[in-house]
């Protein structure tokens, strides 16, 4: 065995010596069939995009699609063909007649008041438009459509006769000296854009559809409703922010006041600051029914005592019978065109209703803006003052009448 492991071994070395001793490599013979291929690498890097190929044929046509129609406005004629009772109530309050425009020289027609001349200087033929003239004041646009302010002695704002405080029907100065565009447009039209200038009149900023706060501005343009007033409904919306996008005049946070009254449009933000802010204006009053000139109660739809019913019959045992709760609740501190801040009095009541017997201030130091309650002052001095239909009384004793009033209403209302 060994010896055969030997030669084996001496084999091996044989042929490796004479593999040694050979000359070089022969030419390489043919190359053999291919194999099969191997397993697929990892993929590269994507290469740049080719160019773009020539556009396909087109598609076949889809189906048509739902057509629609952007609503326009239509004017309040148009609502008045459906809605002829609520228009006709609606006609009657003031909103429509925030701005009127003057037609062939003819002054606008009013259902309560008139305006019968326009400021001293001026006739119907000189007047575009005029501001207001339901209920309160009137003022006047020009051709250009400037307010007419007139030199710095002039007046051009007339205010109507108010017989509850027996005064007005007097001419007054509006920002006599200045020029004044009419940029009111956002409240006291309808469909009002910024853009371009109404009628092309420089002084008229921005365009609108109607004059006047009409059925339109609350419910929205009506063109596809008149035409299918189930498919199309207008928006109805409740709430005291729509109100509220024009009862107010600029912080709604902050009653803004002048001169011993709070401003004429503040009516959101005195309500916000009451305890009637759980309330929606709407709770209380119909935006198609009058108050300024109301019969009866047709534009205040529900009476203090629908919620006050135990205060109300606990002032009947009282001497305070002879005052209706707004008188106090809602005094008259608020100033449209009159007032008289002697009488704490002025042409439009509050709605800020709370009283605070203990404040001696109604507004802050500066006189800008309102606290969010009544004082004595304006609650109690437009009936007890010098001369008044109620006996003239201190402060001290008004002040000693009012904390003695609402002691005995809190017991009578603890004992109910």
């Amino acid at each position: 065995m060994k010896k055969m492991l030997v030669l084996a071994v001496i084999l091996v070395l044989a042929l490796v010596a004479a593999q040694c001793a050979a000359g070089p490599a022969g030419p390489q013979g043919p190359e053999g069939p291919q194999g099969p291929p191997g397993p697929a690498g990892p993929q590269g890097e994507m290469g740049p995009p080719g160019p773009e190929g020539p556009q396909g044929p087109a598609g076949p046509a889809g189906e048509d699609g739902a057509s629609f129609e952007a609503a326009t406005y239509v004017g309040r004629e148009a609502c008045q063909e459906c809605h002829q009772d609520t228009y006709d109530s609606f006609m009657k309050t003031g909103h429509p007649y925030k701005l009127n425009k003057v037609v062939d020289g003819k002054p606008p027609t009013y259902p309560f008041s008139e305006v019968t001349t326009p400021p001293d200087g001026y006739t119907w033929d000189d007047i575009s438009y005029v501001i207001g003239g339901y209920g309160w004041k009137a003022r006047f646009i020009d051709k250009n459509g400037y307010i007419i302010t007139g030199d710095e002695n002039a007046k051009t704002q007339y205010n109507f006769y108010n017989e509850d405080l027996d005064m007005g029907d007097n001419w007054v100065p509006y920002h006599a000296g200045e020029q004044k565009a009419y940029n009111c447009g956002t409240c006291h039209t309808t469909g009002y854009s910024p853009e371009g200038n109404q009628d092309g009149l420089e002084g008229l900023i921005g365009t609108w559809s109607e004059p006047g706060i009409n059925c339109e501005e609350c419910h929205g343009p009506g063109s596809n409703h008149v035409n299918d007033p189930v498919g199309f409904p207008l928006k109805v919306d409740r709430s005291s922010e729509a109100c509220g996008d024009c009862h107010y005049r600029s912080d709604k946070t902050e009653i803004d006041a002048s001169k011993g009254f709070i401003k004429h449009h503040e009516q959101f933000e005195t309500m916000a600051q009451s305890k009637h802010n759980a309330l929606e204006c709407v709770d209380c009053h119909d935006p198609h029914k009058p108050v300024k000139y109301a019969k009866g109660n047709e534009g205040t739809k529900v009476q203090c005592e629908s919620c006050h019913f135990k205060q109300v019959d606990y002032q009947k045992i009282t001497d305070r019978k002879h005052a209706d709760c707004v008188e106090c609740h809602m005094a008259r501190a608020s100033k449209s065109a009159l007032g008289d801040i002697d009488r704490f009095t002025g042409d439009l009541r509050t709605h800020l209703f709370a009283i605070n017997p203990l404040a001696t201030e109604q507004f802050t130091e500066d006189g800008k803006f309102s606290m969010p309650y009544l004082t004595l002052d304006y609650a109690c001095r437009s009936c007890h003052y010098d001369g008044g239909p109620a006996s003239n009384l201190t402060a001290d004793e008004l002040k000693d009448m009012a904390v003695g009033y609402h002691d005995r209403d809190l017991a009578g209302s603890m004992n109910k």
